[in-house]
């Protein structure tokens, strides 16, 4: 029974309160007497899930420190064009915004492959070998994922009506260290 729903079938309670440990319990009453009818799986005691975290201090740039983020709930939060979250040597993770109406703008990256991943929105992807030829036209929503290979144009347009929300990863990174554009116009400007 190995699915989404249910990746650890040997554990019970795998997706309760956060990760377990029956430490906590290890000297009490019964831990070497299984047959007092308290099932072992009561003896567990759960640690803080700080995952779900995603206070204002998520949204900077925490490159090559060790990290971990809710990235659904972070790319949710975000309101920014773009936001670096985490700029290493080798790899970036920026999350994006896009309003209704509007796309990311049509790009290239001749020595990088990305990829995207919508977390909430609608869109239409676009990609061709040259900006006069994109031939390559899928639509997207929530869960979609994005390959884009280094040289390749591409576009991203918000059909929804709802700001489209995204994470990218660069490989290698693309922007600065710390890069925040607010709006697509200063990024732009950045970019130019």
């Amino acid at each position: 029974m190995n699915n989404p729903y249910y990746m650890h079938p040997y554990y019970l309670n795998a997706y309760g309160n956060g990760p377990r440990c029956n430490c906590g319990n290890m000297f009490g009453s019964g831990y070497g007497n299984m047959s007092h009818g308290m099932g072992y799986a009561n003896q567990y005691w759960s640690y803080p899930n700080t995952q779900g975290y995603t206070g204002n201090n998520i949204l900077n740039d925490h490159g090559r420190e060790p990290f971990v983020v809710n990235i659904h709930q972070a790319a949710r939060q975000n309101n920014t064009f773009r936001t670096t979250i985490w700029t290493g040597n080798y790899m970036q993770v920026t999350l994006m915004s896009i309003n209704v109406g509007d796309d990311i703008g049509l790009e290239v990256h001749p020595k990088g492959d990305q990829f995207l991943r919508i977390e909430e929105g609608q869109g239409f992807v676009q990609m061709g070998k040259s900006k006069d030829c994109l031939d390559f036209e899928r639509y997207v929503c929530d869960d979609s994922a994005i390959m884009v290979p280094a040289g390749a144009w591409h576009n991203i347009i918000n059909t929804g009506k709802t700001p489209l929300k995204l994470y990218v990863i660069y490989a290698p990174p693309e922007h600065p260290f710390g890069t925040v554009h607010r709006t697509k116009m200063d990024a732009e400007a950045a970019e130019s």
